[in-house]
């Protein structure tokens, strides 16, 4: 008896040896990291998320079974199935695989396919090939992958607090962290214990790699907008996410929370106070850099570290710093320990006023180096003291003023010059076409280091007074100026959003960068033109469009793809036969185009002007000096057309081999020159420039009696060819077409609708 007890005793102790042993033998280590996580970091080492999915479309089908293709591991592991960094006998393509963890032979695998060095790191033997490889000597091995994979660093260690996943945000994205760096997908990761701490996390290209380290439980989110109080819970938006928080008697008063700014201090998940921000202060913004905003009656004022630009009318929505519009006073600031925490959005931009910056003569520079003007009528001059004090000067009509750097009124801010009356002001320093010009409105000089900068205040309407008669001659029919009129007031809508020249405080120049503006006279027809349509401008789907113009067309059209842009994201700019019937035109009308751009006998609105054919011829040392790499230049080609038959691709052959250039823009630049000479279809001749007139050419090769190429040119139109033809809408003009017609023609689909009507 005493024997089977001991028998027994000895076989349930054997029993429970040998399942321990099976126990530790089965059970991966806690260490390990699972094949789908390494997979995915290793995946993301040599490519983007996209690249990965995308060849997954591109595949059509799957090393994995259709019952388990749709895992989110499959595309990277796909991927690295294709690319040699996975062998499907080591690694079978199942779900069980990928759930696993990661052995030493794999690992080895892996970063053999790198480099033999890395798989000597991976440390297989024939002992350790089958068990687990640690969590934390992967992360140290794919440091060394990704050194040779990702030479561009586009895998990065990122910083930052953790305050949204789909777990704690109704609005939440599947599978997307809301962090304070921006929004990341996190396929495969846990992330939901690190919510409301700072953590640090490998990512590329807004998808994380893995979870490397909690930095801190305790975090501030600075310059939250707080919203909707019913007092045991408000709203607070975070990045741009919003969360809801609970409150307590702790976190005190609540009632008055809604619509204010305030820190929330977060220990260990949870709110432990709030510090709320009150100062408010308003005013025309003079200027936007990234450190400061310049504000009329303030001077300039650093913004804080996590500075937010808040829109609070209609829809909440979180923009930028470059959303804050100079010359506006659109918006309340918050302000704290002498720095601005945030900038609210009250109302809508109504477009009223712009802001240029007057460039020297000639249109080469922005910076003067030195400012002289004269006052037509009496004005009243303002400036910043030592003190933040507006100092205030009356200045007579007549008054001469000379303003250096190094101005003591130019040292705490701008020098501002408001005259009683219109045309109050005459800038003696600089020459235009008109001579020396006249302005209406303010006129600011700052200084910056290269110079003095000018800029001119003035109503948008009297701007295009001036911006119309600079940008199509006066004698032209009334119904082609007001057509005129309605893009440039688009135009320059949309260059006032634009926010160009914020750090200057401007909008746009006065050059052909953007508008012409005061280089002509403003003449009666024209100002009756910006008059007769006050306020109107055009728009697609609600929003004012790019209303591009050029000089001539060719009797065609270009679409928006001239610029390498998705012609779909401007369907109002299409590419037409400028005539009556107006026939929309794509890259498959283009067969003829060489016999059709070298016919002199095409009939379209603006065929009668002098630019819409034209010829030139230009060397082949010409064209060997423009363009790098060709050589000694023996042919060119037109390989590609645009919609409407613009040249997109101009092949160049030469000693030095065969260069190809892209681009209207290019094109024009590769194949202009100051020496040659343009013919235009009147006889008449012209001078070249650096660029040609337009990218709407026919190319033939000619053989000179020296046995040298040369190259002559058949081109027609001048300008970019986008939008409307002002030749065109002039033509069209004379034939009897109102400017609503002109505008519907050459921008389809529009509506003309009065700004605020």
């Amino acid at each position: 008896m005493k024997n089977k007890m001991i028998a027994w005793v000895a076989g349930v102790v054997s029993i429970v040896i040998i399942l321990m042993v099976i126990i530790v033998t089965m059970e991966p280590p806690k260490d390990g990291i699972t094949r789908a996580q390494a997979f995915k970091a290793m995946a993301l080492a040599v490519a983007t998320k996209e690249e990965c999915a995308s060849r997954e479309k591109e595949r059509g089908s799957s090393y994995f079974s259709a019952k388990e293709k749709d895992n989110w591991f499959v595309k990277y592991m796909d991927y690295l199935y294709d690319e040699g960094y996975l062998d499907e006998e080591l690694t079978p393509p199942t779900l069980s695989a990928a759930q696993g963890y990661l052995t030493y032979q794999e690992a080895a695998f892996m970063a053999g396919q790198v480099s033999g060095r890395l798989k000597l790191e991976a440390g297989a033997t024939k002992h350790n090939k089958d068990r687990a490889f640690p969590e934390e000597e992967w992360w140290r091995l794919y440091e060394g992958i990704r050194s040779q994979t990702d030479p561009d660093g586009a895998v990065k260690m990122v910083d930052a607090v953790l305050y949204g996943t789909p777990s704690n945000l109704p609005q939440a994205e599947s599978w997307t962290a809301y962090t304070t760096e921006g929004n990341f997908g996190f396929q495969g990761l846990a992330l939901d214990a690190y919510l409301d701490c700072e953590i640090r996390f490998l990512a590329r290209d807004g998808e994380m790699i893995a979870m490397r380290e909690l930095v801190s439980e305790d975090v501030v989110y600075e310059n939250i907008w707080l919203s909707e109080t019913d007092g045991r819970s408000f709203k607070a938006y975070l990045g741009t996410a919003y969360r809801e928080f609970p409150v307590s008697e702790k976190l005190g008063d609540v009632s008055d929370m809604a619509g204010n700014l305030a820190d929330l201090h977060m220990e260990g998940g949870r709110l432990r106070k709030i510090t709320m921000k009150k100062e408010r202060i308003s005013g025309k913004v003079l200027s936007v850099t990234e450190n400061a905003i310049e504000i009329e009656g303030y001077g300039e004022i650093p913004v804080s570290e996590n500075f937010h630009v808040y829109k609070v009318y209609g829809d909440f929505k979180i923009l930028g710093i470059n959303d804050i519009l100079v010359g506006y006073d659109l918006q309340e600031f918050v302000a704290a320990d002498g720095k601005l925490c945030a900038a609210l959005l009250e109302r809508e931009f109504d477009a009223k006023t712009i802001r240029v910056l007057i460039m020297d003569t000639g249109f080469k520079n922005l910076y003067h180096p030195s400012v002289s003007l004269v006052l037509n009528s009496p004005a009243q001059m303002e400036y910043e003291n030592s003190k933040g004090k507006t100092e205030k000067e009356r200045l007579e009509a007549g008054t001469g003023l000379t303003i250096q750097p190094g101005d003591d009124r130019l040292k705490y801010g701008r020098i501002i010059i408001n005259p009683d009356n219109p045309d109050g002001v005459t800038v003696t320093s600089i020459e235009r076409s008109q001579g020396t010009p006249v302005y209406t409105g303010k006129m600011e000089i700052k200084e910056c280091d290269e110079g003095l900068v000018l800029v001119n205040d003035l109503y948008l309407e009297d701007y295009l007074t001036r911006v119309v008669p600079s940008e199509m001659p006066p004698s032209y029919e009334k119904e082609a100026l007001k057509a005129q009129a309605v893009c440039a007031r688009t135009y320059a809508y949309r260059q006032i959003q634009g926010n160009s020249y914020s750090q200057y405080g401007a909008h746009v120049d006065d050059s052909t960068n953007f508008q012409v503006y005061n280089n002509t006279q403003a003449d009666e027809k024209t100002t009756q033109a910006v008059k007769e349509t006050y306020g109107r401008m055009l728009f697609y789907e609600d929003k004012p469009i790019d209303a591009f113009y050029f000089s001539t067309s060719c009797g065609r059209t270009a679409d928006a793809g001239v610029w390498g842009t998705d012609p779909q994201k401007y369907p109002y700019l299409q590419a037409v036969e400028v005539k009556s019937g107006r026939q929309p035109l794509d890259v498959g009308d283009n067969d003829n185009f060489d016999s059709f751009i070298r016919s002199r006998d095409v009939t379209a609105y603006d065929s009668s002007y002098a630019m819409f054919r034209w010829e030139t011829d230009i060397s082949s040392d010409m064209v060997s000096a423009q363009i790098n790499g060709a050589g000694a230049v023996t042919d060119m080609t037109i390989t590609g057309r645009g919609a409407g038959g613009i040249a997109s691709e101009l092949s160049v052959s030469g000693s030095g081999g065969t260069v190809t250039v892209k681009g209207q823009g290019a094109i024009r630049s590769a194949l202009g020159n100051p020496g040659i000479v343009i013919t235009k279809q009147d006889g008449k001749t012209m001078e070249g420039s650096a660029t040609l007139p337009s990218a709407f050419i026919s190319i033939e090769k000619r053989t000179g009696e020296d046995g040298k190429p040369s190259f002559h040119i058949y081109g027609g139109g001048f300008g970019h060819g986008v939008g409307m033809s002002q030749n065109g809408a002039q033509g069209m003009a004379k034939e009897g077409k109102d400017y609503e017609s002109i505008l519907k023609f050459f921008y389809s689909g529009t509506e003309l609708r009065e700004i605020g009507g």
